[in-house]
């Protein structure tokens, strides 16, 4: 049998030239991801205002937010926008 490997994300970011404020990150991750006064989507950060700047995973508001949620957040982005990092930095998605 085939174990899939659980994701381990370093860190997301989301591409404002892409987005286009669908909102499907918020639907499936209504605690990681907000729209911002421009309609784009932007992560919830412990400090700071939400950003689409690189936020490393343990900068997130929610710490409850499982990994595979944040991925499957970044995966129903219709454009792509949201871009994400493992452990290792390499780029997991898209």
């Amino acid at each position: 049998m085939n174990e899939k490997k659980a994701v381990k994300i370093w860190k997301l970011m989301v591409d404002r030239n892409l987005c286009i404020g669908a909102a499907s990150c918020i639907a499936v991750a209504p605690t990681g991801f907000e729209l911002d006064a421009e309609n784009k989507a932007v992560l919830r950060r412990k400090v700071g205002p939400p950003s689409s700047d690189e936020t490393r995973r343990e900068d997130l508001e929610d710490q409850a937010i499982d990994d595979e949620t944040l991925l499957l957040a970044a995966k129903s982005c219709p454009t792509q926008a949201i871009i994400v990092y493992n452990e290792e930095g390499e780029q997991i998605y898209p």
